[in-house]
């Protein structure tokens, strides 16, 4: 449809004109799914249930759809198994105390509603001795080589043989 709505004519106007031209060339006779309701899976499906399931048709992660108290409970769940993906103990220890500190700006924060979840710190020894746990145990340590021997000096070599 490239035709624009002429000046001075009220949309819905132009569009049932629209809709009326379409009817009398015969546009909308014999489409697929004519006279049958439209297909609905669930009729108890909320906007909420519609908003989860096209996420997820779309890839998007669902965890950036929750509120930030249960964003932030979500994450200390996840937690071990993002430690689980670290080399270093320190690295655990500052994956742990990041989340910390934005749980305690969390609660610094005023809440939208009094019935906010409220998130709870992470235990960051606990976290680093289930990091270690799953960690295989390191191999020992090479035993040192044996010191070179040294051959004397080409000098010494020399006056040896005169």
């Amino acid at each position: 449809m490239t035709e624009r709505k002429p000046p001075g004519m009220s949309f819905e106007t132009w569009v049932e004109s629209q809709i009326s031209q379409g009817m009398a060339r015969g546009d909308f006779d014999e489409l697929p799914g004519a006279g049958r309701p439209l297909p609905r899976s669930d009729r108890e499906e909320t906007a909420y249930d519609w908003a989860v399931a096209k996420a997820r048709r779309e890839g998007v992660d669902t965890g950036a759809m929750l509120p930030p108290g249960l964003a932030l409970r979500r994450e200390r769940d996840l937690l071990p198994d993002r430690a689980a993906e670290l080399e270093s103990e320190a690295a655990v220890r500052a994956l742990a105390e990041d989340y910390n500190a934005r749980v305690e700006a969390f609660w610094r924060r005023p809440q939208e509603s009094r019935w906010a979840p409220v998130p709870g710190l992470a235990d960051v020894e606990a976290l680093v001795e289930q990091w270690r746990a799953t960690r295989p145990p390191a191999p020992p340590p090479p035993e040192p080589a044996p010191p070179p021997v040294r051959r004397p000096g080409w000098w010494r070599r020399w006056r040896a043989d005169r």
